[in-house]
């Protein structure tokens, strides 16, 4: 890396690393102050000269139609150097007296039409701006300036006023304010009627938001002569997160009706759904599963981080990282899809890795997940289990959990009973497990959860196929009327919200979409959508061909090392050929059809930025040969990878440490928060490794090396003989209009 000191002795290679190290790290302003401190003359002018002060049109003049007689400006504004001179041409001709940022045109005379540009130069730099066109508005009387602003006198009229909004943490926020005026109008922004700094257009976009972002905008519309303000608008950041007379929640149909009086600081889920076992039978269900759950809860609200084919450090970390996310008040939902087993009341999820003969020490104690829920003070705990709950032979340990408290705030939903199964079908891969059958039909009303669960219990025990088979088990202390669908009321603590929010919103960020241009002429998009919180598609398409290349095709390859890619099935024409099953296109691309889809999971295992290689393949319309030309492209650290689930995490999480700090004592959030943080106090950050005991990771035991584990999901061959069964088992088959699975809200963010 080439510092200042390196570049002390000047020469034109030193020069011209300057000026890349400048504009790559974009660390100007820090580097002329080092070069400053070591009075390195030189390298200070030529940085400021050729890499900081360059020139850069910030207000363009703007094209009018006036009434002859009627006063124009046209103003051309711009930052740079300190001694900007402006330069007025009407065509290619000087305008006599026209050397400011505004031109003057009063009044303005038939002569006087016609194109009008400025020059902002500074030494022997310069710049142009747009053209401007001057016409004459020919109407009689003075009818004409009225009609140019309809409902103005005064010469500025806002044409378009802002709407208020109502969004989630992570969306973006888009407002809009256009106006008509003579001189052109600028723009100001206010949030709560402070300004915001460097917004000055019409249009504000405001990029992953969190609850900072929440309330009350305008835009200050002004000129030489005038000024006009917006509307007042409110934007609610999450349902019921804001406390404003005026705001109505998006209605959800009948299901947006409340229970009590019952709200939630926030919502938060985390959907692990496990398929692909190493030693034990795949299943087909979890994937369907999770995607319905997702769908669903965030309809009502919650954030969903959801999670396939996890093993038990990425596991364990992923749970870590859900705690984080739950504070007082806070609604705390887990649900698993997978194999799993019960003794003597405690139930462990079996990660993707376990060994053929399993304990407690490979798996993960939900027992211990409601311990440690419990301590972040949440208003209510809802665990959803969809897997067995046969005792395992292998493992005869009684773990002892710590003292659970008495919060009157919990709900386990068992898909099965006591040493029973829980079933699958296998019809195709887009079928739910039985449980997720009946619950994604009771899940949306406003009932309370208890009340959701038992009219599932009589779901499943009024139906031929699972009577006698598999009963769900409800256990509960929820003393309080809560419910899935009680509203979002703003904590106290702000910050800590904000924290949380901005936490959660960074492990669903998606790589912008970006187009590559090839020397050859070929233009290739590439776009990015989330089908879970660590599985994305990467789909290419052709933009634009030379008109002497005949044909021409892009495939992408060579990715980073970590994540799991099956060559045979990337780039893809159709999504399913590609691996995914629950997507559709139109989810991707409403306008133009993408031609080839890669699907990429296990983000959770990325260990640096993704990159792979862009490679055209392409014949002209006179050779017989195929000529290749490659791009290498980074993305960065897309999805739940920038949580780093690969490494160790905290063993335990205690009361004492509800405030921000533990949240920055987390390995995977230092990396991606603390920079938004500037001057904080590195000792009161602590350790991980000095401060916590870490988990160590599963060890095989040699004593039941010998052994295989079987409680595991089976398929009842009544199942697969009946009639019945396969179309209740999969209900979406059964109405063609739930099919295809879609997430709604894609591709920006999951």
């Amino acid at each position: 890396c080439t510092t200042a000191a390196d570049v002390y002795h000047t020469d034109l290679p030193s020069l011209i690393s300057i000026s890349r190290i400048a504009l790559t790290t974009k660390f100007v302003a820090f580097l002329l102050q080092c070069l400053k401190k070591i009075e390195h003359r030189e390298a200070v002018g030529f940085l400021t000269t050729h890499v900081m002060e360059q020139i850069d049109i910030t207000l363009q003049p703007q094209s009018q139609r006036v009434p002859e007689g009627s006063p124009v400006v046209l103003s051309c504004r711009a930052v740079g150097p300190m001694d900007l001179t402006y330069q007025w041409f009407k065509g290619k001709d000087e305008v006599p007296g026209g050397n400011g940022p505004e031109l003057v045109l009063n009044p303005v005379s038939p002569a006087q039409q016609g194109p009008y540009i400025c020059r902002v130069s500074s030494g022997d730099k310069y710049v142009f701006s747009n053209w401007a066109h001057v016409r004459l508005v020919r109407s009689g009387g003075a009818s004409a300036g009225s009609s140019y602003f309809p409902s103005s006198a005064s010469g500025l009229y806002v044409t378009q006023q802002p709407r208020p909004q109502v969004l989630m943490e992570g969306d973006t926020l888009y407002l809009e304010c256009t106006a008509q005026a003579n001189p052109p109008p600028q723009f100001q922004w206010y949030l709560n009627k402070q300004p915001m700094p460097n917004c000055t257009r019409s249009i504000l976009k405001i990029p992953c938001i969190t609850t900072a972002d929440r309330g009350t905008y305008t835009c200050k519309v002004y000129n030489l002569y005038h000024e006009a303000w917006s509307d007042q608008v409110q934007v609610n950041i999450g349902p019921g997160s804001f406390s404003d007379a005026s705001w109505e929640a998006p209605k959800v149909g009948k299901h947006n009706l409340q229970i009590g009086d019952c709200c939630a600081t926030d919502k938060v889920a985390l959907l692990i759904g496990n398929m692909n076992y190493l030693h034990h039978r795949q299943l087909r269900a979890p994937m369907a599963d999770v995607h319905e759950l997702t769908n669903h809860l965030r309809q009502l609200d919650f954030k969903v981080v959801s999670l396939l084919d996890l093993n038990w450090q990425e596991m364990h970390s992923a749970v870590t990282e859900f705690l984080l996310l739950l504070d007082r008040g806070v609604y705390g939902l887990l649900y698993f899809a997978g194999h799993g087993y019960e003794n003597y009341g405690n139930s462990f999820m079996v990660p993707i890795d376990a060994p053929a003969s399993y304990t407690f020490k490979h798996c993960l104690w939900v027992q211990d997940v409601l311990q440690r829920m419990q301590e972040r003070q949440t208003g209510l705990n809802v665990f959803l289990l969809d897997m067995c709950r046969k005792r395992n032979p292998n493992d005869e340990s009684i773990p002892q959990p710590g003292p659970l408290r008495v919060t009157a705030n919990i709900v386990f939903g068992y898909a099965t009973c006591v040493d029973a199964e829980a079933f699958e079908v296998n019809k195709d891969d887009l079928s739910n497990g039985i449980f997720m059958s009946f619950l994604k039909k009771r899940l949306m009303e406003p009932e309370k959860v208890t009340v959701i669960l038992d009219k599932v219990a009589e779901d499943m025990g009024r139906c031929e196929i699972t009577r006698g088979r598999q009963a769900l088990e409800l256990r509960s202390n929820l003393s309080e009327r809560r419910a899935l669908t009680d509203s979002i009321q703003a904590p106290a603590c702000q910050v800590t919200a904000s924290t949380r929010n901005l936490q959660w919103a960074i492990a669903h960020v998606l790589p912008e979409s970006c187009c590559l241009q090839f020397e050859c002429g070929v233009k290739v998009q590439l776009g990015f959508a989330a089908e879970f919180s660590n599985i994305m598609i990467i789909y290419s398409r052709i933009l634009e061909t030379p008109k002497d290349i005949l044909s021409c095709s892009a495939q992408l390859s060579d990715f980073t090392e970590g994540p799991e890619v099956d060559l045979k099935h990337s780039n893809q024409e159709s999504l399913r050929e590609a691996g995914s099953l629950l997507l559709s296109m139109d989810d991707l691309l409403p306008l133009e059809q993408p031609q080839l889809f890669t699907r990429i999971s296990a983000l959770q295992r990325l260990k640096k930025e993704l990159s792979f290689t862009v490679c055209i393949h392409y014949k002209y319309t006179n050779l017989d040969e195929e000529v290749l030309e490659e791009q290498r492209v980074s993305v960065g650290k897309p999805l739940v990878s920038k949580l780093n689930l690969h490494e160790p995490r905290l063993s335990h999480t205690s009361s004492s440490d509800r405030q921000i700090s533990s949240i920055m004592e987390s390995s995977s959030f230092s990396e991606s928060f603390r920079a938004n943080l500037p001057n904080l106090n590195p000792s009161s950050i602590g350790s991980a490794s000095t401060s916590w005991s870490c988990y160590q990771g599963p060890m095989e035991s040699p004593t039941f090396s010998s052994l295989k584990n079987e409680p595991e999901e089976t398929i009842c061959p009544e199942f697969l003989e009946a009639e019945e069964p396969l179309a209740i088992k999969s209900l979406p088959s059964a109405s063609s209009q739930e099919l295809p699975f879609k997430f709604s809200n894609l591709p920006n963010s999951i």
